[in-house]
């Protein structure tokens, strides 16, 4: 039988080719050689009787046969660390663990009083929250690495096998330090950008279409003096010492801009809103301590909408 065939380590080694898009650094991860790699992924096609991966220039990408095998492979794999997790649970007294990705701008304005309210619940469990780029928290939901993502909602083919609630919009704002020059006056803002510099979302980021439709919109085609970051311990820091333009989603600067280290500058990027909530694999049932945690994701939510 096939089933018999397919091995655990065939499933870890598929899994993280998968997700690193390559041979190598799924080696380096998995702290095995290239070679065993390989031979895992040719065991593993021989007993599917199907290729999951082929190559794509001097990479490899993951064939239509390997993007339905890998959302049950990484489910097999979710199912087995709880397992693993509830025996755990049980010889010791632990929680299962709860693994969050959140967004840089969910991290800072919604997760800390989520957790609050998830603490004064006394259930005791593990949490590990991650913060990165959208696309990075997304596929590590998908093969299992994540329980949850907080975050903006992602594209239409990037949803299949995703279950999204929404919590709230949220827009991207430009924003500056206190005193900037283009603070005082009434003088067009667009033809100015490209005198400073300007900090833009990476190429990788939720919000980077959003936010390169919007300049087109208005006529800002090249900005020539710009850095790209989703690091907002570098945008403060670099904003208190330059007249750097930081454009960012609000939730990330929202307490800057209430203490009034930072200011907005007055441009209308309404059209920049986009819905934020939690996005879920469809076939995933949560943990009662998960379904906690969400609970109180939502409250905080429901209490920055009402605070806004």
């Amino acid at each position: 039988m096939i089933t018999s065939r397919v091995k655990l380590r065939h499933l870890q080694t598929f899994v993280e080719v998968a997700r690193q898009k390559s041979v190598m650094k799924a080696a380096e991860l998995l702290n095995i050689s290239q070679p065993a790699v390989t031979k895992a992924i040719g065991e593993l096609e021989e007993a599917l009787g199907v290729d999951v991966f082929e190559r794509d220039g001097r990479g490899i990408r993951i064939t239509r046969y390997g993007e339905v095998f890998l959302r049950y492979a990484g489910s097999a794999l979710t199912a087995l660390r709880q397992g693993i997790d509830s025996v755990s649970q049980e010889r010791f007294g632990e929680a299962p663990p709860i693994r969050i990705g959140a967004l840089p701008t969910v991290s800072t304005n919604i997760m800390p009083r989520a957790m609050e309210l998830f603490l004064a619940e006394n259930t005791w469990s593990r949490i590990k929250i991650v913060t990165g780029e959208n696309a990075v928290l997304m596929e590590q939901l998908r093969v299992g690495d994540l329980d949850l993502v907080v975050g903006r909602l992602a594209p239409p083919e990037k949803m299949t096998g995703f279950f999204f609630e929404h919590l709230y919009s949220e827009q991207v704002l430009f924003v500056v330090r206190r005193g900037h020059p283009l603070l005082r006056g009434r003088q067009a803002i667009f033809p100015d950008l490209g005198v400073y510099t300007i900090l833009m979302p990476t190429r990788g980021s939720i919000i980077r279409p959003f936010v390169e439709q919007f300049l087109i919109t208005n006529g800002v085609a090249n900005m020539p003096n710009q850095i790209e970051t989703v690091s907002d311990s570098f945008g403060r820091a670099f904003l208190r010492s330059t007249d750097a333009i930081w454009i960012i989603s609000r939730g990330v600067v929202a307490q800057d801009i209430k203490d009034g280290i930072l200011c907005v500058l007055p441009i209308d990027t309404s059209e920049t809103k986009g819905p934020v909530g939690l996005t879920m694999r469809a076939d995933a049932v949560p943990s009662g301590p998960l379904s906690i945690l969400m609970q109180t994701i939502r409250e905080a939510a429901a209490g920055m909408r009402e605070a806004q």
